[in-house]
């Protein structure tokens, strides 16, 4: 049995692979890497990442490891590369990487579809109190067909606003047009001409996107700028009959802002796949009303984390062969 710290090749460079993931072979790895241990089935603990670091060639992370200056100091000049399984590298201080010439990379375009078919399922889930619903009748409470029984608004020809019109943004642009929604966006640039005619979408700022829309949907990055995005002011400019649906960063909405807004009916629902603290949830946010709260599952089908998980291969072994990456993020 291989324990944590024991080199499975030295002949091979050293990796640190700090969770068994899908469509990661440790048998496959172990025929161009030395493995450093074999992954855990749960996040590996700070203290045991940091153990076994030193001496590595890269990194295989995930969101729940953090690749800051102390963890690239503590891995030494052998450090090459950090391959992240998500598209979000949020977790990983890339400038820090930058400047020690560690490359870092992703895994963007394989989950596109899967997490803009989580976005919009938790638009219509809030849309139509799924999830109160469920709650209440699991609880025994359902009596029968009540013709004011958890009333929820209409999804088909409303005004959809996408915050962050990228790829994942695009996608969940394609799935409104199917509802025959109007479509509107904001990005920090306004998209080409064509670009916008092809998904149907009306630029708009930021504030205005907010008023007009019945749905927001966020599909930003974790920026500085994009950090709190969200909060009391920008959710006052919503309407009260709005829905609000998160499936970018937990850090773009300010919790406990949206917990006390749905408390006082200031907007109508809300549906969250991220959170500011993962895994921990605000408990104001736990009690609110109208929330659908699912547990950060934007990629997860077998299909596509199994290709997160190739491709987050692939990026490693490419850095370490002395070859460009499928997907640098510097």
């Amino acid at each position: 049995m291989i324990q944590y710290g024991e080199i499975v090749n030295a002949s091979y460079p050293k990796v640190v692979v700090t969770r068994h993931l899908p469509g990661v072979s440790a048998e496959e790895l172990a025929k161009h890497v030395s493995l450093a241990a074999l992954p855990p089935d749960s996040p590996m603990p700070r203290e045991t990442l940091l153990r076994l670091v030193p001496g590595a060639a890269g990194i295989l992370s995930t969101l729940a490891d953090r690749i800051d200056a102390s963890l690239m100091d503590a891995a030494g000049p052998s450090l090459k590369v950090v391959s992240n399984f998500a598209v979000g590298v949020n977790n990983v201080d890339v400038a820090e990487a930058t400047r020690r010439g560690i490359r870092v990379c992703n895994t963007p375009d394989v989950l596109t579809d899967a997490t803009a078919d989580l976005g919009f399922a938790l638009l219509l889930a809030a849309a139509r109190k799924f999830s109160d619903a469920e709650r209440a009748l699991r609880a025994g409470e359902f009596t029968g067909w009540d013709p004011w029984g958890f009333l929820g608004v209409p999804v088909h020809g409303k005004t959809i606003g996408i915050v962050g019109l990228g790829k994942i943004g695009s996608a969940v642009a394609a799935r409104a047009a199917g509802f025959r929604m109007r479509v509107l966006y904001h990005n920090r640039r306004r998209l080409p001409t064509g670009h916008e005619k092809s998904l149907g979408a009306e630029y708009r700022k930021l504030d205005e996107l907010l008023a007009e829309s019945d749905f927001i949907v966020l599909c930003v990055p974790l920026t500085a700028e994009t950090r709190g995005l969200i909060g009391r002011e920008r959710l006052a400019r919503m309407k009260k009959t709005a829905v609000l649906v998160n499936i970018a960063r937990g850090e773009v909405v300010d919790e406990g802002a949206l917990a006390e807004y749905l408390a006082e009916g200031g907007i109508f629902a809300a549906g969250l796949d991220v959170y500011e603290k993962e895994p921990k949830i605000h408990p104001s946010l736990l009690a609110a009303p109208s929330a659908v709260l699912i547990p950060h599952l934007g990629s997860a089908t077998v299909e596509t984390r199994e290709k997160m998980g190739r491709l987050a291969a692939e990026n490693l072994l490419a850095v370490l062969a002395g070859t460009e990456p499928p997907c640098p993020v510097n």
